[in-house]
């Protein structure tokens, strides 16, 4: 186990940046998830660390060891794939016994090595067979064990679940977060999928244009996003972010509608945020501020869009709280106490809390 530190770390293709001054530690045994959209440098910054790509300039620490120039192999990293790269023909057994055997260690005590591991994984009954004969999630479990059976300091997984439907990409995701519980090996984890850096992470990197935009604990991004990129990529559905003015109490939008929100924002023009989870619709006695245009029934919640006035907006509802609102539906919104997010509608930034 190691902590891992990019110190200052540039990539560059040419004069394309593609990762831009990246200074991040990794605790030791933690459990770390960068995420941010396609582009955004998460995955060259993993394969930086790997040794896969060259440092334009800065460095990175594997421990006490500054691996920026290392090869590969001598790094004491193990990596898993979005594709397995399993070899098809070998066995489960001998699949996750490979890297013993490249290092001459006994036939006999890797494949009893790889058994153990195997029926760690729920993968005992299943040694003899080829990767042809595994599904999807049976072969990314054979790739995770090949990884384990190194032993090595940091394990790196770049997007190993995107191949996988959604039933198994859960069962995975759960299977993987208990085996690096029980190891507590620091682990990197790159994936575009924002509810999978949320479930996973022990700490949640979100990188946007090769930059760190935030990073913290998935509930610090999640409740106190730094600037409205984040609190867009960050939640499902995504943040509400309305551009008027508040004054007092009251936000406003041009001519449209007004919300009574909380007072943490000096008066002026301000980019609203609200999670759709914390905007209340509520049918209204008269025309409302609002109309319902449709809702989508996720069995005890549904998701509600509202068109307000020229702005479109989502609340999440719980079910037994739909009564009278269908859609075409008038109603007035209210915000959750406690609930609202400021950002500057020049920079993005946030202002309050």
């Amino acid at each position: 186990m190691a902590t891992v530190r990019f110190s200052g770390v540039n990539k560059a293709y040419g004069t394309t940046s593609v990762v831009s001054d990246l200074d991040l530690e990794l605790p030791d045994g933690s459990f770390t998830v960068l995420v941010g959209p396609s582009g955004c440098g998460k995955s060259t910054s993993l394969r930086m660390l790997a040794g896969l790509e060259t440092v334009t300039s800065g460095s990175i620490t594997i421990g006490a060891r500054d691996v920026t120039h290392l090869q590969p192999r001598d790094r004491d990293i193990a990596m898993v794939f979005q594709n397995y790269a399993l070899y098809p023909h070998l066995t489960v057994a001998e699949n996750i016994a490979f890297p013993l055997r490249a290092t001459k260690t006994p036939r006999r005590e890797a494949l009893t090595r790889a058994a153990t591991i195997a029926e760690s994984l729920g993968l005992a009954k299943l040694l003899d067979r080829k990767p042809k004969d595994l599904s999807g999630g049976q072969q990314q479990r054979v790739a995770i064990g090949r990884a384990i059976i190194r032993e090595p300091s940091v394990f790196l997984f770049d997007e190993p679940l995107s191949n996988l439907d959604a039933k198994l990409r859960v069962e995975t995701r759960t299977e993987l977060l208990q085996i690096q519980r029980r190891l507590g090996i620091t682990s990197v984890y790159v994936t575009h999928d924002q509810e999978e850096a949320m479930t996973l992470s022990d700490r949640m990197v979100v990188m946007r244009d090769g930059r760190i935009a935030q990073q913290g604990t998935p509930q610090e991004v999640y409740a106190r996003p730094a600037d409205t990129f984040v609190a867009a990529f960050v939640g499902s559905p995504k943040m509400n972010l309305i551009d008027g003015a508040v004054s007092g109490t009251t936000f406003t939008v041009g001519d449209g509608f007004a919300l009574t929100v909380d007072q943490t924002a000096a008066g002026g023009p301000v980019t609203l945020g609200v999670r759709p989870d914390d905007l209340l619709p509520t049918v209204s006695d008269g025309d409302g501020a609002a109309r319902v245009i449709l809702i989508e029934h996720l069995g005890p919640r549904a998701i509600v869009t509202i068109d307000a006035r020229g702005t479109e907006l989502t609340s999440v509802v719980e079910t037994s709280r739909l009564s009278g609102i269908t859609e075409g539906t008038p109603v007035d919104l209210a915000v959750r106490p406690g609930a609202t997010h400021f950002f500057d509608p020049a920079t993005g930034s946030r202002l309050s809390g």
